[in-house]
Order: C-alpha cells, then structure tokens, then sequence
C-alpha cells in the first residue's frame, strides 16, 4: 500500500482569444496533471495550479518530479492527511530557501488530491461519499452541487451569459477592476440581459487599494452583486479588509490566494468574508481545504471552492463541495480550455435547475484520454 510511482504530464493547448483579467492575461491554457501509483496496483489522478502566470507549468512539473517526487516513493498510499502534512514539514524549509512556498504547495496539493481519489477508487466509491464519511455529512451530502459560470468578460459579457445560461447556468461571475465606466456598462450589459432577479457575482482579481476599492465597491451596489471578490490584495492588512468589509453592504468573497490554516482561520475570524475560496490546486489540496471549509462553517461563511484549471482539479472541487452538502457553489471556467473539455464536462453529470449531480463512478469519476491529449503534451 505504499507509494510507488508518480508522473507527471503538462500540457498546454493554444486558444484563439485570450483570457483577460486585471492581473493580466494569458493567450494559452496549461496544465500539470499528477499521477500517483502504490504499489498494490492502485492510482489517482491530482492537477498543480498553473494556470497564471502559464509559464509556470514547465517549472511546477520539474519540482514534482526531480524534488517532491523521490520523497513520496514508500510512504504510504492509503493516508492522504498524513502524506499532506508530512510533505508539508518536509518541503517546509526547502521551500524557503528557493523563496517558492507556492509551487511547493500546489504540487502537494495535486498529491492530496491524487492520493484521495485512490482511497476512494480502492473503495469502488465516488470520492464525494469518501469524503462526506470522513467529513462527518454523510447525513446530509446527496452528490449534488451548484456550478457558476466564472471567467466572463471584460468582452461580449451578456452574450457569454445568456449563451452559459441557456447551457443550464443559474450563476455566473464577470470580471471587473477595468476603467470603471466599463465595469459599470458591463454590469448594467449583464443584469438587463439576466433580469433583476439573477445572481450575478463579480471578481477584481485583486485589482484596486483599499481606497479605492471602497469607492468602487458603492459604484456597485445599484447592481446588487451576490457577492464582489477580491477587490483588493490579497495581503492587504486585515484592518483594511475589516474596514472594507463594514463601510459595504456588499458581500465579500476570497481565498485562492491565501495559504496555510492560519492565513485562512485569520481571515475568517477577522469578520470580513461572507464567502471563502480556497483553491484545491493553490493550496491544501482535499485535507487542507476540507480543514479550511469546517472553520468557515463554524463561522457561518459560506464555502465555494475556487478553480480556473484544467478537468482533474475541476472534478475534485466539485466532489469535495458535494461531500460537504447542498451549500455553496463550484466555479467552472466559462472561457474555452481543451484541457477541461477533454477531461471532465457537465455534460458527464446531469443538469437540472442549474444544479448537477455527480457520476456514481470511483474516485473523482474520470479517467484522462492521455492519447487524445497528446498534440497538447509539452516536453519539461
């Protein structure tokens, strides 16, 4: 039942219209896709966070085989917490002095993620149940969950929204922190077009000072937001983020970009969030986010697992929200990625009042066509 094997296999396929948001933009889409073996014959599949900056992909998938790698090989496969946490102390210092703590992190994350979907695969279960035993909701997690089309914009937004809502969407996300007479056109484009009644979210990549942020954030409360995420750094101090917080009636959401139970548990307690996103991919991988989702419920947050990747990762977002219950929402990626599509869809659950439900199939439910990713595989 020990650690035998681990690969890795990046990709990047072209796209013909580049993704933009305010930290920048990116006229291709990656991906890291890890592979764990034990050696009594069983696997699972973990995606790394690589999708901004996209040069990064290479970098990740060299660290996972020529560093973390070797250090995985005879531990064991059947105790992904603890697999987690012992890579963690073990990275630890090595990751500071490479002044790297985030590529570390994503590719002990991608491990997490893969070693769960063994244990549920050794299970003949679909991971959400797995994780639902563990979590404690078993009571209350039935395999569905809520997706929102994310990504929209700053182009065509309403199109993207209407062509998203008549695929079975019921929310959606588009970005913001442009000029704001176009962030504010945007919104005015998106609500007519969606109606009063439809939730629309909105996401400033982290895109103005708390200044400014707080001015922009009144710009939009006439447009009614569900919730507006990051609209500043994410180490931004907590006083500033609890002064944002408590001058809006606005919902605040983040958490990709917070790393370790600390970073997120100060957060939570600072009062200003409404919604946490840790990213399965960024950061803790299952456990870590599982530990992350708990402390907000605890809190009363609301738990929404953030992910702009490829279809492994997307697949195991979605069943670690269901496992947790009906609460909260998953994001999907409303720009087009080959290294989704070709992985994991929707259109492998099914789709009703924009809810779907998760495949009954072991682990997170998909097996990646790695013959049919091939003209995307680059060499690292």
């Amino acid at each position: 039942m020990t650690i035998e094997n681990i690969e890795c296999h990046v990709f990047r396929a072209p796209i013909a219209t580049p993704v933009r948001a305010a930290v920048g933009s990116f006229s291709n889409r990656p991906a890291v896709f890890l592979r764990v073996a034990a050696a009594d014959g069983a696997w699972g599949w973990g995606e790394v966070f690589c999708n901004f900056p996209p040069v990064g992909a290479e970098h990740r998938a060299r660290l996972a085989r020529d560093m973390v790698a070797p250090m995985l090989i005879g531990m064991p496969s059947d105790d992904p917490t603890g697999v987690w946490r012992g890579l963690g102390d073990r990275l630890r210092r090595i990751a500071i002095q490479a002044g790297e703590p985030g590529p570390f992190a994503q590719i002990a994350g991608a491990v997490d993620q893969a070693l769960w979907d063994m244990r549920a695969r050794r299970a003949g279960q679909p991971l959400w149940r797995t994780l639902a035993a563990a979590a404690g909701s078993a009571d209350t997690a039935d395999g569905r969950v809520l997706p929102y089309a994310s990504g929209i914009g700053p182009d065509k937004v309403a199109d993207t929204a209407m062509a998203k809502q008549a695929e079975g969407y019921a929310a959606f996300k588009f970005k913001v922190g442009f000029e704001p007479a176009r962030d504010l056109a945007n919104f005015r484009e998106i609500r007519d077009a969606l109606g009063p009644g439809a939730r629309i979210m909105v996401d400033a990549n982290q895109a103005w000072d708390p200044e400014v942020a707080a001015e922009r954030l009144a710009a939009l409360e006439a447009f009614a937001p569900y919730w507006v995420e990051e609209p500043m750094a994410a180490d931004e101090s907590l006083p500033d983020w609890r002064r944002l917080a408590r001058g809006t009636p606005l919902a605040l959401a983040a958490g990709e970009n917070l790393r370790g139970q600390a970073e997120f548990e100060a957060a939570i307690d600072n009062g200003h969030l409404r919604f946490v996103q840790p990213d399965v991919g960024k950061w803790g991988g299952i456990s870590g986010c599982m530990a992350v989702a708990r402390y907000a419920r605890i809190a009363g947050l609301t738990f929404c697992p953030h992910w702009l990747g490829g279809g492994i990762g997307l697949a195991a977002s979605m069943h670690l929200r269901a496992a947790l219950g009906p609460e909260g929402m998953v994001e999907v990626d409303a720009n087009p990625n080959p290294l989704r599509e070709a992985v994991w869809t929707l259109s492998q659950a099914t789709n009703k009042d924009g809810w779907i439900t998760l495949p009954n199939a072991p682990g997170i439910g998909i097996e990646p066509d790695l013959a049919a990713l091939e003209r995307y595989r680059v060499a690292y």
